[in-house]
């Protein structure tokens, strides 16, 4: 049996609760502090978390507090990209595992640092990509591995999201010097990690990023882009936030003898010989105005995997090694657009 392991949060800001809530559901992970910037928002977080976990949360603004404490097995780091590596440093120096909400960083060169960073203290490195653990998306990899699907010719990936104004008008969202970028890095970046890790990496891109008539931000909120996979498949991806009001992104692999379509929590096989199956069951992913629609299961089984994997000795779901594939292709993107050239991603 899995040991019981304890967490800190750092950050309290919009996903805060739902990591809050996953905890609290959780038989594995103990919540022991929420620390953050402000005292106040830490506090009232704690009082919450103190209520959902039914035990004492502490609460701070002082992160070497945290790091030094020895209670304390792994940090959860919630904050904008940005303030990454002021915060993970002190951490994985004191020996604190880490589990980072996406993206790793604003770049893909600030990524590697910070795998690099967290390998050289000898930490293990997670990344919240929760949409791995949903019940389609392991589906889907099952049949993959299964590997009677003949070979990958197509790709389509699309994120359809809404975002009204006034979420862009919290200071630094959507900006380079906070986020990192727009639609890609803050929204497709969870579609894109599945994607890449169903179908396998992309080596090549050409792509087109804009930012709509419909919002006002320093980064992009529309983005298309074609291509070109390791395997020798081909494919298209679409990512917005101008798409009132909003739908759910989807994923179609095109294989041989089946088609692979990913949408609202439920796969689709479609089998060329006429047979039609289905797996997972519907649920939101925060794809309209609201950007927390979304349940704190797959959250759970994220947080629930790294506590096992550090119990266990083994590698979590999603590693930031694996985690970099998806900074790549937005990195590629976004050069792609701004110079109107094919960019070419290093394997």
């Amino acid at each position: 049996m899995t040991h019981q392991k304890t967490a800190a949060l750092i950050g309290a800001g919009m996903v805060a609760r739902t990591h809050v809530a996953a905890i609290a559901d959780s038989k594995i992970v103990r919540l022991a502090t929420i620390c953050a910037r402000s005292p106040d928002r830490a506090q009232a977080l704690s009082e919450e978390a103190t209520q959902k976990t039914g035990a004492p949360v502490a609460f701070s603004a002082d992160l070497g507090a945290v790091a030094a404490d020895p209670d304390i097995d792994f940090a959860i780091v919630l904050t904008p990209p940005n303030a990454r590596a002021e915060i993970i440093g002190p951490l994985a120096r004191a020996g604190k595992h880490i589990l980072l909400e996406k993206p790793v960083a604003r770049t893909s060169e600030e990524a590697r640092e910070v795998v690099d960073l967290c390998r050289d203290a000898g930490v293990t490195l997670g990344v919240v990509f929760q949409h791995r653990m949903r019940a389609a998306s392991q589906a889907a990899a099952a049949r993959i591995r299964n590997d009677d699907l003949g070979a990958l010719g197509l790709v389509e990936i699309t994120v359809p999201w809404w975002r009204e104004q006034a979420y862009y008008d919290e200071p630094g969202r959507g900006s380079y010097a906070r986020d990192g970028g727009g639609v890609l890095i803050s929204q497709a970046i969870h579609t894109i990690d599945l994607a890449l890790s169903l179908a396998g990496p992309v080596t090549s891109v050409s792509a087109m990023a804009a930012t709509t008539r419909f919002h006002t931000l320093e980064a992009e909120d529309f983005v298309t882009a074609g291509l070109r996979f390791a395997n020798g498949a081909v494919g298209s991806m679409v990512a917005s936030t101008a798409s009132f009001p909003g739908a759910a992104e989807t994923i179609t692999l095109h294989f041989e003898r089946a088609s692979l379509h990913l949408a609202s929590g439920v796969l689709t096989t479609s089998w060329r010989d006429g047979r039609v199956e289905t797996d997972g069951a519907a649920g939101g992913t925060g794809g309209g105005a609201d950007p927390m629609a979304f349940t704190h299961e797959w959250h759970q089984s994220v947080i629930e995997d790294f506590a096992a994997a550090l119990a266990e000795g083994r590698p979590p779901i999603v590693t930031g090694e694996a985690a970099l594939r998806a900074h790549d292709l937005i990195d590629a993107c976004l050069s792609s657009a701004r110079t109107g050239t094919p960019q070419e991603i290093p394997q």
